[in-house]
This record gives C-alpha cells, structure tokens and sequence, in this order.
C-alpha cells in the first residue's frame, strides 16, 4: 500500500506546483469559456479560465510511470488513452474560445473522434486482455461482442463524465471518489497492479486541482479535463475486466446521463419537460439548492456506492 500512498502524494503535489502557473497562464492568455445562457445562476462565472484538465493529467503522466513494476505496455495504454481524450477535448475547448461561443466541434465531429479512440482501444484490449469481464467474481466471456461492447462503454463513460462536469467540483469530487473505491478493489482482487497505482495517482492529481476548481472555482476542467477523465475511468475498467463495476460505484454519472436522455427524448415526444432542467443537477440548481450541497450529496451517495462495491468484492474473498 505504500507505493499506492506514494504515487498520491506526488501526483498531488505535482499537480499544486503546476496549476499555479497555469492558471496565470490561461488568465494571461484570456482562456476562458463562454456561460450558457440559460444558466442564469452561472452568470457570475463568466471569465474564469478552462482547459484546467491539464493540471491533472500532465500530474498523472508524470507521477505514475516512476511507480509501474513489471509489464508496462497497457499501463502507459491507459495514460496515452486519457491524453488522447484530452486532446479531442482540447480541440473543443480552443474552437469555443477562438471564436467565442459555447459549442466547439459538432456533435458528430465529436462523436467520431470518440468512437475512432475507443475502436482502436477496444481492438487491442481484445488482443492484450481477451474478452472477458467480471463483476463480483463472476466471469462472463463476451468473445467477439466484446470489441463493441468496449466501444459503446468508452463514449458512455466519457459522455457521462462529460455532462457531469456542471458545477464547481462536481465532476472532480464524484471522480475522485470512484477512483478511491475502484483502486482499492483493485488492490483487493488483484493483489496491487500497475492499474491501481493510476487511479491512486490520478486521484491524488484530482485532490490536488481540486484545490483550485472547488467552489468558487478559479479554472474548470473543460472538456479538456472531462473527456480525459472519462477516458482514463474508461481504460482502467476496460484492461481491468471491471466494465461492469463501473455503473455501480459510477451510479451518480449513470443517473446524469438517464436524465439528460430522458429531458432530451421526453421533449422531442411531447415539447413538455420532465425536469426543470437537464443534467439533473442543473434542476436541482433550479429548485434553489446550492451547487455545494448538490456537489456534497452526489460525493456522499458515490462513497456509499463505492462501499458497497468493496463490501461486495471482500464477501466473494472471504475477508467478510
């Protein structure tokens, strides 16, 4: 456990030594987002500088290789598979800066650089993993199925980690929390691996730009930072096996994007609306409740979810 102890407190230093001058960076430079509009209640928010995803993910990258053992060819897969979800994050980022406006890509330019991400992640996971998965202890071999099963796990996980990134800190405490429950089932049922000491280095680089994106935040993430955390959560269920864990402890990002559909298809049906606003926690936002105590309530109820996962996997052990 001392490695996994480590490797969180370097990438959490890391990551306070780096967002400092990088947040002056992207206020120098004017790197900010523009508000939706019809958020009334972020209105105050407007000017605060994005792309803030590269505090975490430049302090992972750099945190964890010093603490792999053994065979490092996926380990370094999944950090590459996170970057490689940032930089088509980043390029949505910077077309919605340059030209002042709240959508970058298109929808389907976005969708298609997910998609051809994940299909090459979800071939080679085929060939240096194999097909199955686990939940519980209990295998289930997909063959084949498996490729596509990856890939559409891959644009949910980075889509819902995506539309969580909503309020000040919500998508970094509800990530940071997973990752806390997802590494320690890791140590449990693998015996500590190269995949635990990431996400105990992505969490302590997420506890460290928290720092600066708790509310009021002085940098967002962008979609910089979530669809390059949602890329790492997705790979390091994916080369784990653990695919089907990931909406249990991931339950908070699960109900994000179930509300955000059933708003979007509900309207389309009928032009009324279930919720005042979608992602839920924007309705939430509208019947008055402060994003604090939204923020504190999605973290308590993914802490809750994440123990019971662990109670899970330690009764299949035996340690319960």
């Amino acid at each position: 456990m001392l490695k996994y102890f480590l490797v969180f407190l370097v990438a959490l230093v890391v990551s306070i030594i780096i967002g400092l001058p990088l947040l002056k960076l992207c206020k120098k430079f004017h790197l900010s987002q523009t508000i939706l509009h019809y958020v009334d209640k972020h209105a105050g928010k407007a000017g605060t500088p994005t792309m803030g995803g590269w505090i975490f993910m430049i302090a992972t990258t750099f945190a964890c290789p010093f603490f792999f053992t053994g065979q490092v060819y996926l380990p370094v897969l999944v950090l590459l598979t996170m970057l490689g979800f940032g930089m088509l994050g980043f390029l949505d980022d910077f077309i919605k800066i340059k030209f002042h406006k709240n959508e970058g890509l298109k929808p389907l330019q976005k969708i298609l650089g997910q998609l051809a991400i994940a299909t090459i992640i979800a071939v080679l996971a085929y060939f240096k993993v194999g097909s199955t998965i686990d939940l519980f202890g209990l295998k289930l071999d997909l063959g084949l199925l498996v490729i596509p099963f990856i890939i559409f796990f891959f644009v949910a996980v980075t889509n819902a980690v995506n539309l969580t990134d909503g309020l000040d800190g919500l998508a970094t405490g509800v990530s940071g929390s997973y990752l806390l429950f997802f590494g320690l089932i890791l140590t449990l049922i693998a015996g500590g691996s190269n995949y635990a000491v990431i996400s105990f280095g992505l969490l302590g680089a997420l506890v460290g730009y928290f720092l600066f994106n708790c509310f009021p935040a002085k940098i967002f993430m962008g979609d910089t930072g979530s669809l390059g955390l949602g890329g790492a959560i997705a790979a390091l269920a994916v080369f784990s096996g653990l695919e089907l864990i990931m909406p249990i402890i991931g339950i908070m990002f699960v109900l994000t994007v179930i509300s955000d559909v059933l708003q979007v298809g509900y309207y389309k049906k009928t032009h009324k609306r279930i919720f005042k606003m979608a992602p839920l926690h924007h309705h939430f936002e509208k019947i008055g409740v402060h994003e604090n105590r939204i923020v504190a309530v999605y973290i308590v109820i993914t802490i809750a979810a994440g123990l019971c996962s662990l109670m899970g996997y330690l009764a299949v052990s035996g340690l319960l």
